[in-house]
């Protein structure tokens, strides 16, 4: 009976001693399992920022084209205006077909200017989601410590 007795009570203690590893187990598993939503958040964050990148440099290429085309026009305008006016000896071309011109090429420069304006706007709006990405990224690093230290 006291060997019987010696093993019912050594083999609780295993039970507590077993339900403390599990224990254990579970709070490695749950670390574990923080570590790779963390991680995972990390490389989408990472990808997000490398898309605004993307469309970044995409929309300053589109500025800079933008600017040259304008620049083009403006020098054109400036040769028709001055044969509208009669400053140039060229003569070519009728009075009504240079007025023709000329407003198709006032016409191009405002849809140029639209044009700005709307990847400006785009441009603002992913200077605005880089921010917004940042301030997420503080709050998660403030929201991981832990309650002591805040």
């Amino acid at each position: 009976r006291k060997q019987t007795a010696e093993y019912f009570t050594s083999s609780s203690d295993e039970d507590e001693f077993e339900s403390k590893p599990s224990l254990t187990h579970k709070v490695k598993r749950s670390l574990r399992r923080r570590r790779k939503l963390e991680k995972e958040t990390k490389q989408l964050i990472k990808q997000e920022e490398l898309k605004r990148l993307h469309k970044a440099q995409a929309v300053q290429r589109q500025l800079e084209e933008l600017e040259e085309r304008q620049r083009a026009l403006e020098i054109f305008g400036v040769q028709l205006e001055r044969e509208l006016r009669g400053e140039s000896v060229s003569g070519t071309q009728d009075e009504t077909q240079m007025l023709h011109e000329w407003f198709d090429l006032v016409l191009e420069k405002n849809k140029l200017m639209r044009y700005e304006s709307e990847l400006l706007i785009v441009a603002q709006e992913l200077e605005l989601e880089d921010h917004q990405s940042r301030l997420e990224q503080k709050l998660r690093e403030k929201m991981a410590i832990d309650g002591k230290s805040k």
